[in-house]
């Protein structure tokens, strides 16, 4: 769509920081059930949410010989839980404390006869505020929700059509709770030095085997812009890839360590979906080209 219709919507983030907070703890519970029970995959891609049309779900999760899904159905602003023999409950999302959200949601998991425990405590946050004991997130503005939720239709779309260019190891286009970002990686195939690990509450074992092999990654996040960012940066970064040359609307941010091309320069362009696919596809020629990546890559 262009960028002067309904595609593309402004959401400054300072206006829904507090939402932003809360539903961020929202999904990584949910996020968390998702873990418990999904068998182990590389790089952790058994774990994210997936971006659907009526929101962000888990899709199908395996519990016993039968299958569960949870879906944040940002439309109607409810959390649905949907069993496989029929059973599904449910409730309105509304203004409430993390700690009550979390009760909810594990209710609506006993009533559908699922049992689980979950690590409760958030992951890439400081302070990590144990989820029964998180009352002070409790925002919930459901039109600002809803614009993160089409900004995240509108980075699926590009993101799915970048990831089809290539042909080697590719993630899917998924949404990891832990730092609420929707993000694409691609693998040169070779092993990665060991990562220093350092994330805030996450272990460094996440992190060494999120990064165990050399990648150029992407994505797109409520952060490092006015209306948020696409981003891109690669593991480990080769000698020069900061003075990559990119699209004059992106920047390399020395703080994150990574290029970042803002939201709202997106909203403004001409052709929204020109100006990210160029954006990535100079990022990662930079990554692939620097990094010497093989051939077959």
């Amino acid at each position: 769509m262009s960028a002067s219709g309904t595609g593309w919507p402004a959401l400054a983030t300072e206006e829904w920081t507090d939402t932003r907070t809360t539903l961020h703890m929202w999904v990584q519970i949910v996020g968390k059930i998702r873990m418990a029970f999904a068998p182990m995959l590389n790089h952790w891609w058994q774990v994210p949410l997936y971006v659907t049309a009526r929101g962000l779900s888990t899709g199908p999760v395996p519990y016993e010989n039968d299958l569960f899904e949870i879906e944040f159905d940002l439309v109607r602003h409810r959390l649905d839980l949907r069993r496989s023999d029929g059973r599904t409950e449910g409730f309105a999302l509304e203004p409430m404390p993390v700690s009550l959200f979390h009760d909810r949601v594990m209710d609506a998991l006993g009533a559908l006869g699922v049992t689980v425990a979950i690590h409760g405590v958030p992951n890439e946050v400081d302070p990590a505020i144990p989820f029964v004991d998180d009352t002070e997130h409790c925002s919930y503005d459901a039109s600002a929700v809803t614009r993160f939720w089409r900004q995240l239709i509108q980075a699926e779309r590009v993101l799915t059509v970048f990831r089809s260019e290539f042909t080697g190891k590719a993630s899917p286009v998924h949404f990891f709770w832990g730092a609420m970002d929707l993000a694409v990686t691609r693998f040169s195939g070779r092993r990665a030095p060991e990562h220093p690990g350092g994330v805030p509450n996450c272990p460094d074992h996440v992190m060494v085997e999120g990064y165990s092999h050399e990648i150029s990654s992407a994505g797109f996040w409520p952060g490092g812009g006015a209306e948020g960012a696409f981003y891109s940066y690669a593991y480990p970064a080769p000698p020069g890839f900061s003075e990559a040359p990119v699209p004059a609307e992106a920047r390399y941010d020395e703080t994150l360590g990574e290029f970042v091309l803002p939201y709202e320069a997106v909203r403004a362009a001409a052709d929204p979906d020109a100006l990210v696919a160029s954006f990535l596809n100079a990022t990662f020629e930079a990554a692939r080209g620097l990094g010497a990546w093989p051939e077959q890559a």
